[in-house]
């Protein structure tokens, strides 16, 4: 009887560890695919499995059944819970006794009950009989862990909703949550790892990988949070371009990034001054590609060339050589931009004409921070009918660049067939030549992320003289190309445009990926650049993007200043827990724990050293059962102190000897010559030579720093 219940209690806890940790997996798993009542069947249903499998798979009948029969059999469970749950709702039987809800819970716990179960069956059953099947309950567990916070990669913090709407909500950082969640899973798959191995070191085992999940949460303190590596399709994000060189890239290339990546928050913008945009979106102009370098328009090479553009960051200040005109037109604003991935170049508002670096106030966050002034347009596109074209002080050759085009003829007979109807007080005005070229492409263009275009020659002549399908870079190069064809001054600008409406009515707004943009612009005298956009009435794909209102306002609060965030994080926690505190608390507790456990493993090994003579055979014989199980060595279940001394006779010669005599004064046998205190002292030394002399290097380190290894004396 004592065999046995020692032999249940031996297997108790590695089975309930893993039923547990496989358990948590379906849990991570099902978030965000079920109900509560799917999760809490998902749990339920691992839990009895593992319980099942590993208690009779040995003793019941089961063990007859050959392995592909049993998962056969699990199989057929899952099918059979499938159909079950598919039944509770297509039937209006059950949705009219109790209600159309409670169907639905009771059709997902059917649902993930029997996926759990028999999920949970196989990979035991694989486990106990192969030698590859504990390899795949990691990787389930792994591959559980890796779907459900899969989301919140490429920068995406607002993600997994269920964990990022949680922490928003409450003015919590979710990268905090989902380092708990990581550090999580990094201990629940180590553990199934070494469960198949020596029990014993388990919690040894979780000491360091604790340690290392910490070191994670120091190496975030120092280096920041990862974020995402994004190629950008427009060349805006990367590393910053030293001394103001640059090299463009092919811009017309399909995009790199996936449809997850666009999403991606880049940046977010902190409106200091009120300002609506004129056309409902507002453009953060970065730089522009201006001159034509034989192929396509590139980035200028010229210093008397686009001189508003400001195209290096700054320590300090730095300012526009060239301010747009128009003063009484223009309204000045500033605006604080927190960068949440690296850019080549600072960007602002519609026309920016200073920039300002400012302390970051969230290093972990933003990857850099700044003030962008600007002068932003308030009047409408009337204002712009009579203008004439150009700058005074433009030289010749200026004029000549912003007017270069490819040595193509059809760029100015299709844009002198648009403008041939314009009503004859029009027929020379330059913006409503412009206009009518934008309401051209703006009716027949078609918008799409792929296209034939990309490695033509030209580019932009294969999009307009051929389906007229592409995307902004398309739209932005044709247009420019027939407007310098009119003898109109232009460039393509780049940066971000967001629709007006993600603003919320806040002071905040959040930058995309999705929102990196290209568009024409035109020189107009005593105005300054003129953004004349093309907007394609048809479209093959939706650039269009949820609000992230919560997201907005953490990161725009994070960038205003700390006392702002501060004031933020008090009102959502007011009412609600610190999730930020509860990890702290862990922490906390985690040292805690660590500093007991070495404490009293030195407290056990020096305790012979300061103990009264009468204790010396108790705290010697303690002290060298620690140093023993600290290399691995303990005594086995029911094995007596006798057994296990002669069992270490090879090894540890002088344990035999130790363990008589303690034994002897523990159960007051009378001795002859009783082992004085220096008897005990060499024979401690003995022992340590011994474990030494047959002990390999590294496991004596690893005994050393091992605070918890005295638990395991017996």
């Amino acid at each position: 009887m004592t065999i046995r219940f020692a032999h249940t209690k031996q297997h108790f806890l590695p089975t309930s560890l893993r039923a547990f940790i496989i358990a948590s997996g379906f849990w991570a798993l099902s978030l965000s695919l079920t109900v509560l009542s799917g999760s809490v069947a998902a749990v339920l249903g691992c839990v009895v499995a593992c319980a099942l499998i590993d208690s009779s798979l040995h003793r019941s009948p089961l063990r007859y059944l050959q392995t592909y029969s049993l998962l056969a059999a699990f199989f057929a469970i899952a099918l059979l819970g499938v159909l079950i749950a598919a039944a509770l709702v297509d039937s209006s039987m059950l949705a009219n006794m109790l209600s159309p809800m409670t169907a639905f819970n009771s059709s997902e716990f059917v649902a993930w009950l029997s996926l759990s179960f028999a999920i949970t069956s196989s990979l035991r059953v694989l486990a106990h009989r192969t030698s590859y099947g504990a390899v795949i309950e990691i990787v389930f567990v792994a591959a559980a862990f890796i779907v459900t916070l899969a989301a919140h990669r490429n920068g995406m913090i607002h993600r997994p909703f269920f964990i990022g709407d949680f922490a928003l909500i409450r003015g919590i950082d979710p990268a905090s949550i989902l380092m708990a969640f990581g550090c999580g899973a990094v201990l629940a798959l180590a553990a199934l790892l070494m469960m198949e191995n020596n029990q014993k070191r388990l919690p040894y085992h979780f000491v360091v990988l604790g340690l290392l999940c910490f070191s994670l949460v120091g190496y975030i303190r120092l280096f920041g949070l990862p974020t995402p590596n994004l190629t950008n399709d427009l060349g805006l994000t990367g590393q910053e371009q030293a001394n103001g060189s640059r090299q463009q890239e092919n811009p017309f290339r399909d995009g790199e990034n996936t449809a997850e990546d666009k999403e991606a928050p880049v940046a977010v913008v902190v409106f200091r001054d009120d300002y609506e945009p004129l056309n409902g979106s507002y453009y953060f102009r970065e730089s522009a590609y201006s001159q034509f370098n034989g192929v396509m328009l590139d980035y200028t090479s010229r210093n008397d060339m686009d001189r508003d553009l400001i195209e290096q960051f700054t320590s300090t200040e730095v300012e526009a050589a060239v301010l747009p005109e128009a003063e009484d037109q223009l309204v000045p604003v500033r605006t604080s931009i927190g960068m949440l991935v690296p850019h080549r170049n600072p960007f602002g508002l519609v026309s920016p004409v200073g920039y300002e670096n400012v302390a970051n106030p969230n290093n972990l966050r933003f990857k850099r921070t700044y003030d962008a002034y600007s002068l932003a347009p308030e009047y409408d596109f009337e204002y712009l009918l009579g203008r004439e074209l150009g700058r005074e002080e433009w030289s010749t050759e200026v004029w000549e660049e912003y007017l270069t085009l490819p040595d193509d003829p059809r760029y100015q007979e299709l844009a002198e067939s648009l403008i041939a109807n314009l009503r004859p007080e029009y027929a020379d005005d330059p913006f409503a030549k412009a206009w009518a070229i934008k309401s051209y492409l703006d009716e027949n263009g078609i918008y799409s992320l792929k296209n034939e275009h990309a490695y033509e020659v030209d580019p932009a002549a294969s999009f307009l003289f051929g389906d007229l399908t592409g995307y902004c870079m398309h739209f932005a190069f044709a247009a420019t190309y027939m407007y310098r064809s009119l003898g109109i001054p232009a460039r393509v600008g780049i940066g971000y445009s967001v629709p007006a409406s993600n603003r919320a009515g806040g002071s905040a707004l959040l930058v995309q990926a999705v929102h990196g943009h290209a568009w024409p612009e035109i020189y107009f005298k005593d105005i300054g650049w003129v953004i004349v956009d093309p907007a394609p009435q048809q479209t093959l794909v939706d650039m269009t993007t949820d609000p992230q209102n919560e997201l907005q306002q953490l990161l725009g609060d994070m960038l205003r200043d700390d006392a702002s965030f501060e004031d933020f994080m008090s009102a959502q926690q007011s009412s609600a827990f610190s999730f930020q505190g509860l990890l702290n608390a862990l922490y906390a507790i985690v040292l805690g724990a660590i500093i007991l456990g070495y404490a009293i493993k030195g407290y056990r090994l020096l305790a012979p050293a300061i103990g009264s003579p009468e204790q010396q055979h108790k705290l010697s014989y303690r002290a060298a059962l620690d140093r023993l199980s600290a290399v691995g060595i303990t005594r086995h279940y029911a094995e007596s102190r006798e057994d296990f001394a002669d069992r270490l006779t090879a090894s540890v010669p002088s344990l035999s000897s130790m363990t008589n005599a303690h034994l002897a004064a523990a159960l007051s046998t009378p001795q002859a010559n009783p082992p004085q205190t220096d008897w005990w002292s060499k024979q401690r030394a003995s022992i340590n030579d011994e474990i030494a002399a047959n002990t390999k290097a590294w496991k004596r380190t690893l005994a050393f720093l091992n605070p918890f290894s005295w638990l395991f004396s017996r």
